[in-house]
This record gives C-alpha cells, structure tokens and sequence, in this order.
C-alpha cells in the first residue's frame, strides 16, 4: 500500500536548511495498522506529509499502491455550527461526491458505529470520545483506502484515549482499512499496531521495527498480556528514554 524507498525531506527557510528525515526506508502493507514512533520533533508529522503526497521528497521515492487517502488530525476539527450528520458529508462534498447513495452510505456507516441518535446533535453536546469517533466516520465517509492518523488521541484525557483507542482500532479494522500512525505514545503504538516504526532523533532514520502478534487484536486485551511490559521495555531503550 505504502513505500518508503530512501527518503530525505530538508526544510528550506531564511535562516537555513533542516533536514527532517534522512534515508527513511520502510513498508506499510495492504491491510496493516502500522504506527511510527519517536522523540519529540523527529519529523514524524513530516512523514505523514510525504505519505499523503502533501511534501514531496528531496529525494528517494514514496511508492504508493493506488487509491485514496484520509486524513485524521490530532484536533477533531467539527463544525460547531453544522450537525453531526453534515459534517459526516463535509468531505463528499469537497470531492464533489456529495451524491444520495455516498450520503447514503455515510449515515449506514454512522449508525452501524454507534452514532444514530446523535446524527442530528451539534457537535458540542457530545463527549471528546464520540467527537473522535464522529471525525473517524467523516474521514471513512470519503471511501479512502488508507488512513493517516496524526496523534488523534492526545487530546483526550487517559481514560477516553483508552476507550477511543479500542473503538478506532475496531473501526479501522472492521472496514478493512490500511492506516498510518505517528505517535509518541509507546503504549498506544504497540497496543494498536500490527508493526511498530522506531525513529531515532532529526533526522528520522528507522532504528528498528517490531511486529506485535500477541493478544486478540484488542488494544485493551493486548495491554493485559505480558509480552506487552516486555515490548514496551525494548521500544523505551531503543528511543533512548
């Protein structure tokens, strides 16, 4: 679904270059959750800029399998002053897909997740857990094949993200989507994840990946196993914290 061939991005400003990753090789698999952890500021926003052909490299080749791709921001981003329901159509419309059968579609995915009765409710008067599951659904509403996911659950509090973490992982899976995580949140990466990307500092280069097959494929389950502690130890060391 998504290559990484030798990647090198360098900001040019006024006062200078940056370079924010460097010689980045890695793969994301048709089907895969795949998340890409690292220190603060290691160019991980940057990676998914390139993923989505949003930044072009500065060389090497981002390879990608066909098909759309999503994408879901840290903050939910709803429009106080539309419903629910619009702004699950926001993205048809900016596609110009804005048809009754993608409508449709949108709202039979909505209420499939749990959000019949609130299609109608403005955006304020639900919980920062359901805001992200309703900008899950608006992301999804567009039929994307792949999903990039910048840190959309640090918003919340601890026990939200727990919960969120379990209902977004259920829907990404449940409709067979490809996503790309960048986090630094090592619990969160090894308890969503199919393969874990370990970056070192600016510039990103991989230090290791790790597949995680343990557990049922429940984030909450998965942290209750005890290959988890142990997983989470060698990811701590290997970003040097």
């Amino acid at each position: 679904m998504l290559k990484f061939e030798n990647i090198t991005y360098t900001y040019h400003t006024k006062e200078g270059e940056t370079t924010a990753v460097k010689d980045l090789t890695f793969t994301v698999e048709d089907g895969q959750f795949v998340s890409v952890i690292g220190p603060s500021g290691c160019g991980k926003t940057t990676i998914l800029s390139l993923a989505a052909g949003i930044l072009a490299p500065s060389s090497g080749e981002v390879k990608r399998g066909g098909g759309e791709f999503g994408y879901m921001l840290q903050r939910d981003a709803l429009f106080p002053w539309r419903s629910v329901e619009q702004n699950i159509f926001l993205p048809l419309e900016v596609k110009k897909r804005n048809t009754p059968e993608m409508r449709q579609k949108a709202v039979a995915l909505a209420e499939k997740y749990g959000l019949k009765d609130f299609l109608k409710k403005s955006p304020n008067q639900l919980s920062g857990g359901m805001r992200q599951r309703v900008a899950l659904i608006r992301t999804l509403a567009a039929e994307p094949d792949m999903l990039m996911l910048g840190e959309p659950f640090s918003a919340l509090d601890y026990q939200t993200r727990l919960e969120v973490c379990d209902d977004v992982q259920s829907i990404i899976k449940g409709e067979k989507k490809t996503a790309l995580l960048v986090t630094h949140d090592i619990s969160e990466a090894i308890a969503l994840s199919d393969k874990v990307v370990v970056l070192s500092a600016r510039p990103a280069r991989v230090v290791a990946e790790h597949k995680i097959a343990f557990g049922d494929g429940s984030p909450k389950k998965r942290r209750e196993c005890p290959e988890f502690s142990q997983t989470f130890e060698i990811l701590r060391k290997e970003l040097g914290i």
